[in-house]
């Protein structure tokens, strides 16, 4: 019996090529994007969730409140680490590290130098109990108890020892900073499942005595943040998290400031579960060559392939339906001959699967196309190999078998109804309800489609509006330099500003921190107190030199530059003047404000321009000297460079040198020259990807309606023949029978614009929201959507209606 159901199927679906490949290419479509996106939803949700004791694993971090929002720090005041160990209640263990980023690391007696290696921490036993590594060589028993000692995992135990076993490299001296001696005494597997718990160096705590750091690890205050700073904890069995967040509430108070309370700035103390990790933007993850997984963008990638899934469901259901009339006969049959309409169902559902595993098979030929179109969106280790996962297989098969019941269970309830005696006569042959069904599934298509195609079009208007709005500064010809942040000879800088200068192809130089818009600024908070009235602006801080504001072409409003780059002078912001309570310009200038009890003397103020990404608004600033010479040495660690704006110059060979003359000062540094232009079209990267998905979802959605459109047309025309061929003879023109045969496919798709324009339109709103500078949401944008998307379906359905409108009617009525 099994082997006459795919005998028939096969039998049916080549017997109606054309409307077996549009199903085909729909499902297709439709699988692909669900394969694709599933398999990026599976790689991100199971990062950490492989830890025994994984739910009650967590992170201690920082939030800062203060009147005008918060902050967030994954680290946290060291003093805190002894708080939990020895006064905290439900803690199983708890586990301290400090992030360590040597210079450079060299094997003991050879020349070969390792620079900057990334991932390493200052730590202790307690990690290697805390988390659950493989040892391959040493042993895990007091382990990193004395100074002068490192693990490493196998991977970076290869990359120094290429040559050597695990065991072999147990006793092997590094030199970190050329100055500090390690002895390997443990080797560890690498995490073999996904996991943002990514170190590979471990040095023991009591080595960072020895170290720059040692100060910030062993003499820390309450008063200070530590983003290296890491404490995790591990509950008991049964203890009530909101236990710990109380005590952690406790402590937090415990140690605030009476200036903190006054100013209504403080501090908290928050809990993050290990596999809040990897999708919490608020806090950076240890690999800090990848970004944070967003949550929001996963659930609408599966709301894109599950809308695209429907689609290719609903053009299945669609056509055959349609179908039905043609399969009457067969139906009667078979019902004469004692089939059931069990079995009926059965022999439909058997079709629509074999054409389902069809589609499957050509979607993983599209998923490995999609994975490489989209390779800058979907995460390095997102690949059709972990399609072989026992997870993955079983939601493949089971995505497989919901399409075919849903696309094949209703279509073969319809045609199990015909009634054997009256389809053989000819008679009843339209299901009732069927027709409204079919209209519904078209505009159900069509207005999925419009959404794709406005949201599209609004979202490009947007991503257009903040690339083009001015940014308040110059962009355009401006390069940067980042001078090794190691090296903090000022002489060092100075000698590379001296050579750039000489250059004569460039305009001008500068020597500063980052540029006028960055992905990180330092901040502070300034004070002003005039008579009774004290106001506080929490300022991000701009480092640069006199020429600075110059390069950039940022004017000043009032007042005049610092007169030199180390002594307490800044210039704010038209907004900062705003915050700390002065009426104009002019009254700020001169005036003392206090940052942590530091005077500072306000010199000027600047114009007001953004600091990042056009979605937010402009912050307090204001633009300070090199400040902390005594304490960090320096915070001139970027060079400015502008070149000419007009095509005069070889871009290559100026930039050849540049970097030549860099290397003559930094010989063992990386180059790394970045052009401003490119550094604003990044804080756009996640719209960008947004904007690409829809473009792909509009193109797609489009695709698969219009495919089932066709089909739909095809078949009406094919079935209204006779009709045509009659209005022909009594004198109806090509555009009337056109007409006749596409209107009600147009007022269908009327209908699905007039539902989507509102829909799209809500939700467009909602997420220009977000966005302090925003573009408008035009009417004509909706209008010349609708007009679009109805002249792509007139044409395409003209194809076919004036094809047959033009076909001689005799011909048409004889064959009829």
């Amino acid at each position: 019996m099994l082997k006459n159901y795919f005998k028939i199927a096969f039998r049916n679906l080549w017997k109606n090529k054309l409307f077996s490949l549009i199903n085909i290419i729909s499902l297709a479509i439709g699988l692909s994007a669900s394969f694709v996106i599933g398999l990026m939803v599976y790689y991100d949700f199971t990062f950490d969730n492989f830890h025994e004791d994984g739910d009650r694993m967590f992170r201690i971090t920082s939030i800062f409140n203060d009147p005008e929002g918060g902050a967030f720090n994954s680290g946290i005041s060291i003093p805190l680490v002894d708080v939990v160990r020895e006064e905290f209640s439900g803690i199983e263990t708890s586990l301290f590290f400090y992030k360590y980023s040597p210079v450079n690391v060299t094997q003991e007696k050879q020349e070969v130098k390792f620079k900057l290696p990334q991932l390493v921490i200052f730590t202790d036993q307690n990690y290697f109990d805390f988390f659950e590594y493989k040892w391959l060589a040493g042993s895990q028993n007091n382990v990193l108890s004395n100074p002068y000692e490192v693990i490493l995992t196998k991977s970076r135990a290869e990359h120094y020892f290429p040559n050597l076993t695990p065991s072999q490299a147990i006793g092997k001296t590094l030199i970190y900073n050329d100055s500090i001696p390690v002895k390997i005494t443990g080797v560890v597997a690498d995490f073999i499942a996904r996991t943002d718990i990514v170190f590979q160096e471990f040095v023991s705590l009591k080595t960072a005595a020895k170290t720059d750091v040692a100060d910030r690890v062993f003499n820390s205050n309450w008063h200070g943040t530590d983003g290296n700073a890491q404490l995790w904890i591990k509950l008991k069995p049964l203890t009530s998290l909101a236990s710990v967040q109380e005590q952690l509430e406790k402590t937090a108070r415990a140690h605030e400031t009476k200036q903190s309370i006054k100013t209504g700035e403080t501090r908290e103390f928050f809990t993050q579960p290990i596999t809040d990790l990897h999708f919490n933007e608020r806090y950076n993850i240890y690999d800090e060559t990848r970004s944070v997984a967003d949550k929001d963008v996963l659930v609408m990638l599966s709301l894109v392939a599950l809308f695209l899934l429907i689609l290719g469901c609903a053009n299945f259901i669609n056509l055959n339906t349609a179908q039905a009339t043609q399969r009457a006969k067969e139906i009667g049959i078979r019902k004469t001959l004692g089939s059931s309409k069990k079995q009926l169902i059965v022999q439909f559902l058997v079709e629509t699967f074999l054409l389902t595993v069809i589609a499957g098979i050509v979607s993983v030929i599209l998923s490995v196309w999609l994975i490489n179109i989209f390779d800058d969106f979907i995460a390095e280790g997102v690949n059709i190999s972990l399609l072989t996962d026992p997870y993955l297989l079983s939601f493949v098969g089971i995505l497989l078998l919901s399409v075919a019941l849903l696309a094949g269970f209703y279509p073969g309830i319809i045609l199990s109804k015909f009634h054997p005696a009256k389809v053989l006569k000819g008679q009843n042959l339209t299901a009732r309800g069927k027709n409204g069904l079919r209209k519904f599934l078209i505009v159900f298509q069509f207005t999925i489609a419009y959404i794709f195609i406005i949201a599209t079009f609004l979202v490009t208007k947007q991503i257009d509006f903040l690339v083009q709005k001015d940014m308040g500064f110059k962009t355009e010809s401006i390069v940067y330099v980042e001078t090794p942040w190691h090296d903090k000879k000022v002489d060092s800088r100075e000698l590379l500003l001296q050579k750039l200068r000489n250059i004569p192809q460039i305009e001008k130089v500068s020597m500063g921190g980052q540029p006028p818009a960055s992905f990180g600024f330092s901040m502070t908070s300034f004070d002003y107190t005039n008579g009774e009235n004290e106001t506080t602006a929490n300022v991000l801080l701009l480092f640069g030199d006199s020429t600075y504001l110059e390069l950039y072409d940022i004017p000043l409003l009032a007042g005049r530059m610092r007169r030199n780059d180390t002594i307490r002078e800044a210039i704010i912001n038209a907004i900062t003047v705003q915050k700390l309570g002065f009426a104009n310009n002019e009254e700020a200038l001169n005036k003392t404000v206090l940052s942590g009890g530091t005077p500072y003397v306000i010199t000027g103020v600047m114009a007001d321009f953004n600091q990042g990404s056009l979605k937010g608004a402009i912050d307090p600033m204001a633009f300070v000297g090199d400040l902390y010479r005594k304490v960090w040495k320096t915070q001139f660690t970027v060079i400015h460079i502008s070149l000419p704006m007009e095509n005069t110059i070889n871009l290559s060979s100026t930039l050849a040198q540049v970097e030549e003359d860099f290397k003559e000062v930094y010989p063992d540094s990386d180059f790394n020259l970045q052009f401003m232009d490119e550094t604003v079209l990044k804080f756009y990267n996640k719209e960008r990807s947004m904007s690409k998905l829809l473009k792909w979802a509009m193109g797609l959605s489009v695709l698969i309606s219009c495919l089932g459109l066709l089909g739909l047309v095809i078949y009406t025309t094919e079935r209204r023949v006779k009709e045509i061929g009659i209005r022909k003879i009594m004198g109806a023109s090509i555009v009337q029978i056109n007409t006749l045969l596409c209107k009600d496919f147009v007022l269908l798709i009327v209908i699905a614009f007039a539902i989507a324009t509102p829909i799209a339109y809500w939700a467009l709103d909602i997420w220009l929201k977000d966005f302090a500078n925003r573009t408008t949401l035009n009417w004509w944008v909706f209008a010349v959507c609708g007009i679009a998307m109805i002249g792509l379906a007139l044409v395409i359905m003209s194809i076919k209606t004036i094809k047959t409108a033009m076909e001689n009617p005799v011909k048409s009525l004889r064959t009829e």
